[in-house]
C-alpha cells in the first residue's frame, strides 16, 4: 500500500504528562523520515503543538486544517505555513478523513475520541478505506477497546469490524505497521457494514 500523506489526530491538553510528548515526538521524526505529508487539526497547543513543532523543526512537511473560528480564538499554529481554514468541525473532519493515506489517533480528549470513532465508522462503512492506527501510549485506549471487545461480545459488531483499526504500544510501531497493513475493500465493507 502506498501512503504519501497520514491525517493524525491528538490533544490540544498543555497538562498531558511528558510520556504523550515524547511519543508525539517520537511519532513526528518517524513520519518526516519517510517523507510523509503530515495533516493535522492545525492548532498551536498540546500533542498537536509538539507534533507540528517536531514536524517543522526536521524541516518535514505538515499541513493544518482548522476551522475559522479557532483561528479567531488564536489557536492556530504560527509556524504552519500550509494551513487550510474552513467553515466548521464538519468540514475539518470532512477534509482530513477524506483526502489522506493513513489515519493515526494518538491520545486525545472528546475531539481525538469523536474524530476516531467516526474515522473507524466511516472505514466500516466502506467510506474510506485509509489503515487507521490507534496509538495506545501507557495503556491509555485500554478501556475504549475493551469497550469495542464488549460491542463484539455483544453483537453489536462483527469480528470483520475489528479489523478496521489497529492497535500500537508505540509510536516506533506505527510505521512497521502502516507498512503491512492490509487493503479495505469499500464494497465488502458495505455488504457486510451490518451484522
Amino acid at each position: 500500500m502506498k501512503i504519501s500523506n497520514v491525517t493524525v489526530f491528538c490533544a490540544s491538553s498543555s497538562l498531558a504528562g511528558d510520556q504523550f510528548m515524547y511519543e508525539t515526538q517520537s511519532l513526528a521524526r518517524s513520519l518526516v523520515k519517510e517523507n510523509l505529508l503530515v495533516q493535522y487539526g492545525g492548532g498551536a497547543d498540546g500533542l498537536m503543538g509538539h507534533l507540528a513543532d517536531t514536524v517543522l523543526e526536521l524541516n518535514g512537511r505538515i499541513r493544518g486544517v482548522i476551522p475559522r473560528f479557532m483561528i479567531d480564538e488564536g489557536w492556530v499554529h504560527p509556524g504552519v505555513i500550509d494551513m487550510v481554514s474552513v467553515d466548521d468541525m464538519q468540514e475539518r473532519k470532512k477534509k482530513i478523513m477524506m483526502e489522506t493515506d493513513a489515519i493515526i489517533s494518538l491520545p486525545g480528549g472528546y475531539g481525538t475520541l469523536e474524530e476516531l470513532t467516526e474515522a473507524i465508522t466511516l472505514k466500516q462503512l466502506g467510506l474510506i478505506t485509509s489503515p487507521i492506527i490507534i496509538v495506545n501510549i501507557n495503556g491509555y485506549y485500554n478501556a475504549l477497546l475493551e469497550f469495542f471487545s464488549n460491542m463484539l461480545k455483544n453483537q453489536f459488531i462483527s469480528e470483520e469490524h475489528c479489523q478496521v483499526w489497529q492497535s500500537v504500544e508505540r509510536s516506533a510501531d506505527v510505521i512497521p505497521a502502516l507498512k503491512v497493513a492490509e487493503s479495505w475493500d469499500p464494497v465488502k465493507a458495505r455488504n457486510n457494514a451490518a451484522i
